[in-house]
């Protein structure tokens, strides 16, 4: 996966959990294999405390969990750390011998892994109701603006038009027995919804462990349950023109959250040129510098907000009303702020 675009500020303090380390600030581990975990504590209501940090699927991981029994949190953070290491073994574009990376070298792969499938399924899904806005194919843009980059420009638009016939999530076909790419050259990448997807199975494999209440961030955030004071876990969403400042709080209660922004990784001074691509045109849109999704699910939220970002704001109101447990906050390129009516605002509760 490429360099993360989300940066969040956890506000975790209260209840015994303490600040989740390695986020806007702290030690960062090498790999996730390297995982740097808290001994477990006493929290409020009985309950006990542990957290992990590390570094995983192009972005800084942290995770923090309650549970009822004592010793049982840190098994809880090894399974839910042993999903992130497998979402990575196959959706790594930076591991050679990762599903996806098979794919795009050969075009097709045959008897997929099922995190695969069910990716590129939700992907799918959310590239039709989206009308393309969301195409997981776009990893040829990509790989075209990041080379011309090295050279000290941009690419012409000569260069932009060829490789755009490389784009177009209805030549992707998956199944599951094999997913097929339908022209040489093209290829995908699951940097708009893996990060997503790996939080899901964070917090699936905490649930099987009967954590109480937990935080995620895999580049992403999900919540399970609340804070052992009760309160509901609050973040803080990255201010996408002031560095370590956050733009608004949200209150995450047992939802997820994602923010696509262009200030991660631009090709241009002006962030117009970033690494989010509008299929249909080849560029960046130019409608916001950032879009924050809240749902129930963190691959919808990933997915969404990439696609949010891309539609223009009438279009991407109406998808968003077809999505019920999707709440979004939209930043512009001028630094208006707006949100949906029932976008979880922390700092107004």
């Amino acid at each position: 996966m490429n360099t993360t675009r989300r940066r969040f500020l956890i506000l975790a303090a209260g209840g015994g959990m303490g600040a989740l380390a390695g986020l806007l600030h702290g030690s960062r581990p090498a790999s996730a294999t390297c995982a740097a975990a808290s001994r477990e504590t006493r929290a409020a209501g009985g309950l006990f405390a542990a957290q992990r940090t590390s570094r995983a699927l192009g972005s800084e991981i942290s995770m923090a969990v309650l549970h009822r029994k004592p010793g049982s949190a840190a098994a809880a953070l090894d399974a839910a750390f042993a999903e992130l290491e497998l979402v990575e073994e196959l959706m790594s574009l930076y591991r050679p011998h990762s599903a996806l990376c098979r794919l795009n070298r050969s075009g097709a792969l045959c008897e997929p892994h099922p995190y695969l499938v069910s990716v590129l399924t939700q992907a799918q899904a959310v590239s039709a109701a989206s009308g393309g806005a969301f195409d997981v194919t776009v990893q040829p843009l990509w790989k075209l603006y990041a080379a011309a980059h090295k050279e000290g420009r941009l690419p012409d638009l000569r260069e932009v038009e060829a490789t755009r016939r490389l784009v177009g999530w209805q030549r992707l076909d998956v199944d599951a027995r094999r997913i097929q790419l339908a022209s040489p050259g093209m290829a995908v990448t699951l940097n708009g919804i893996a990060q997503g997807f790996a939080a899901d199975r964070a917090l699936a494999a905490l649930r099987r462990h009967g954590v109480a209440g937990a935080l995620v961030n895999t580049g992403e955030l999900g919540s399970l349950g609340r804070k052992a004071d009760g309160s509901a876990w609050k973040v803080g969403i990255q201010h996408p023109r002031v560095e370590d400042a956050y733009i608004e709080l949200a209150q995450l209660d047992g939802r997820c959250l994602s923010t696509s922004g262009d200030y991660a990784t631009a090709f241009s001074a002006d962030r117009a040129y970033n690494h989010i691509f509008d299929p249909r045109t080849g560029s960046s849109p130019p409608h916001y510098s950032s879009v924050s999704v809240v749902a129930d699910s963190a691959a919808e939220a990933d997915a969404l907000s990439t696609a949010l970002f891309v539609l223009p704001p009438s279009a991407g109101d109406a998808l968003l009303k077809t999505y019920a447990s999707a709440e979004a906050l939209f930043v512009t390129k001028s630094g208006t702020v707006r949100s949906t009516r029932s976008f979880p605002s922390a700092s107004q509760s």
